[in-house]
């Protein structure tokens, strides 16, 4: 598996959150690979957008949002979990994907021992959950996902799956805005 080349993500935020669902996130840690199709995102965008970290300009927290294409975003938030965003759009204009949720594919091991009160189906239906059963932290925040050992992996085209839009979730400002996108169906979209 290779990862997605940096065009991919240099593109409007809500086409890259779209065309992420069948996409398949990859990270290698310790000798192991633990990977996940992407099957529910959201797309957050600078000025425009008062969800989204870079609403008021550039900060030293979301700073990498203002950065190159196709890095990662990692914060901590409500004082108990990491959530997970990959910067799109071109450099100095703001914008980044949540990954919502992933249906696991290989490292179950690791996330079960990381995650062990969760059923399978629970492991990853969520940003929280899905850094905790990856290991992803703040120090995964800045990395270039189109040159390292933590990628996102052509998976299925995002043209021949069931996309289903719909209002952002676990937000409190501009949670109207339909930049939610899930794989209709899936068990491993966050029940939020």
């Amino acid at each position: 598996m290779r990862p997605l080349e940096r065009p991919f993500y240099e593109r409007n935020t809500q086409v890259v959150a779209i065309e992420l669902i069948g996409k398949v996130l990859t990270l290698h840690q310790n000798g192991t690979a633990i990977s996940g199709v992407i099957v529910e995102t959201e797309a957050y965008f600078g000025s425009g957008d008062p969800a989204s970290h870079a609403y008021r300009g550039v900060t030293p927290r979301n700073r990498v949002m203002f950065g190159p294409a196709g890095v990662s975003y990692v914060y901590f938030t409500y004082g108990n979990h990491h959530c997970l965003n990959i910067v799109t759009e071109r450099e100095d204009t703001a914008g980044a994907v949540l990954i919502r949720a992933l249906e696991p594919i290989s490292g179950m091991d690791v996330m079960r021992k990381r995650r062990p009160n969760a059923q399978d189906q629970e492991l990853t239906n969520g940003p929280g959950k899905l850094t905790q059963a990856f290991g992803i932290t703040r120090e995964h925040s800045g990395v270039d996902l189109t040159k390292s050992s933590f990628f996102v992996a052509e998976g299925t085209d995002s043209r021949y799956l069931r996309i289903q839009a719909a209002p952002r979730i676990g937000i409190s400002r501009a949670k109207e805005k339909v930049l939610r996108f899930y794989l209709m169906d899936n068990p491993f979209v966050s029940t939020l």
